[in-house]
């Protein structure tokens, strides 16, 4: 049985917006789940209009909707456990930072603001009521030759979206995981000065 938002709701030890305390990650999608043509374009259009340092917009895409070529071509250079519940999701995303501007000069905040952007995709497809799994474990050095990417353009992250599926549908060491409560450090670990 799918798990639902508020069986995996963050318990904040202050208050913050439910969507963003309603935001997890799942790994079981539901792979029958379609994602439309106008759910894409919002979740894309909501990572154009991210913040980036100078107005630089960094942020580049390759999206690709489960059941296309392109989707399989990004999916076979995803690594490790990423490979056995991913392909699952209705799309992956591949999100990828421009590291120097026109004229080469590097532009410092290029992999921040891509994340900014990926981050707006996030609570965008919650507010759609959709989920999505970014992954680190990509084959960098692969996806950038399989979609012929000049070196200033640099895979970040592939990031899995769709509907919530069932647990059941993982192999069986990492059904607990998916269900188990929702931790992070404490804030006082995470903040060196505040005043």
């Amino acid at each position: 049985m799918p798990l639902t938002a508020s069986d995996r709701r963050a318990s904040t030890a202050a208050p913050i917006e439910e969507i963003l305390a309603m935001r997890w990650s799942p790994r079981a999608f539901d792979p029958e789940a379609v994602l439309t043509d106008e759910q894409l374009t919002s979740l894309l259009e909501a990572a154009r209009w991210a913040s980036s340092a100078s107005n630089s917009q960094p942020a580049r895409f390759i999206a690709a909707r489960r059941g296309t070529a392109l989707f399989d071509r990004i999916e076979q250079h995803l690594m490790g456990f990423n490979r056995a519940w991913a392909p699952r999701a209705s799309a992956l995303v591949l999100a990828a930072a421009t590291t120097e501007d026109d004229q080469g000069k590097p532009l410092r905040w290029a992999e921040y603001d891509t994340g900014q952007a990926m981050a707006n995709l996030a609570v965008q497809a919650h507010a759609l009521g959709l989920h999505v799994h970014p992954m680190g474990g990509i084959e960098v050095e692969g996806l950038r030759q399989e979609f012929d990417l000049p070196q200033r353009l640099v895979p970040i992250t592939v990031t899995a979206v769709g509907t919530v599926g069932s647990p059941d549908a993982l192999p069986e060491r990492y059904r607990e995981r998916e269900s188990a409560q929702r931790t992070r450090l404490p804030l006082a670990d995470l903040l060196l000065v505040q005043e």
